[in-house]
């Protein structure tokens, strides 16, 4: 989506993905509770799209199961995400998309923490910064070209 510019991380790594999750059947039954964990979490956001790649975030690294963490009964969920440059200008668009994923995944009862994992990104305090203050998520997705952007990379036909 760089619309012709220069791709600032022309020949990422690419990493193998992990296998899907088999369901018990205690999680297919709508009349057992079945508190939210990792795994869920994280099946529900590795498959979104690089803004950059045709590569979803679990085959560039950018997410990984280790670091999400879910307290189900406090009904928070953190997510730290990885960037592939220190200096990657996508790393709020990543960072908002992760978090439109879960805003519309998950319960409305849920506080959803997503913030760039410490030490990987040269703009990590603003990229944070932004992330978490609602308002200003607010407003970026009432901006239709900077939605149109996260609904893309939501898609999964892009990868995987």
């Amino acid at each position: 989506m760089s619309g012709g510019t220069t791709l600032e991380n022309a020949n990422p790594v690419v990493f193998q993905r992990s296998g899907d999750r088999l369901l018990t059947s205690n999680e297919e039954d709508e009349d057992v509770h079945d508190p939210i964990d990792e795994r869920e979490i994280f099946d529900l956001i590795r498959s979104i799209s690089d803004p950059e790649h045709p590569l979803s975030l679990e085959e560039l690294n950018v997410v990984e199961q280790v670091r999400v963490k879910v307290s189900d009964a406090e009904s928070i969920v953190g997510i730290e995400f990885t960037p592939t440059i220190p200096h990657c200008s996508m790393a709020t668009l990543i960072g908002l998309s992760i978090k439109v994923k879960l805003l519309r995944s998950l319960p409305d009862r849920f506080k959803i923490d997503v913030h760039i994992t410490p030490g990987t990104h040269a703009s990590e305090e603003a990229v944070n910064k932004q992330l978490a203050d609602k308002e200003r998520v607010a407003a970026a997705l009432e901006n239709s070209s900077l939605l149109e952007v996260v609904n893309q990379c939501l898609t999964p036909t892009r990868s995987i």
